[in-house]
């Protein structure tokens, strides 16, 4: 969908970098998978740089505000930019809420099968959600992910 008009190279490669934050937020739930899949490892070899800094102390809730203020907020920037900022933010905000849950249910799940097994499920599901986003913006159109999307419409005018 490209109604808000044409997009750019630049614009094509800010919105697809902006999905790089579900892929830092979502590595904690792929624990279970790098240890029987050691292979894995080698789709975050790239962004070891950025997870150390990302990791640090506040660095993720300062960087939500900045994007959320200085990006989505912004109407100077173009539609197809910011409708993939806040998509993404909202797929990081969806992964902290089901981390909190993971932290009240830890000690009733335990290290079940599970426990793994919905790990896993969220982390291929991001991954799947992230590159599928990536793509679709590389492109220049707009990534349809269900409820999200919709959620990033209402944000972004």
């Amino acid at each position: 969908m490209t109604f808000r008009g044409t997009t750019t190279v630049k614009d094509k490669i800010f919105a697809s970098l902006a999905y790089l934050l579900p892929l830092l937020d979502v590595k904690p739930f792929g624990d279970f998978l790098f240890a029987q899949f050691p292979a894995l490892k080698l789709i975050y070899l790239p962004l070891t740089p950025l997870l150390a800094i990302y990791n640090q102390q506040f660095v993720s809730l300062v960087v939500f505000f900045v994007l959320f203020l200085a990006v989505v907020r912004n109407e100077q920037i173009a539609h197809f930019i910011r409708f993939n900022v806040m998509q993404a933010i909202l797929i990081g905000i969806v992964l902290s809420l089901v981390g909190l849950a993971f932290q009240i249910l830890g000690p009733v799940l335990g290290r079940s099968l599970l426990k793994e097994t919905l790990y896993n499920i969220i982390f291929l599901g991001t991954l799947a959600a992230s590159f599928y986003s990536i793509i679709q913006s590389a492109l220049g159109r707009y990534a349809e992910i269900p409820g999200i999307s919709e959620a990033s419409y209402l944000q972004v005018r």
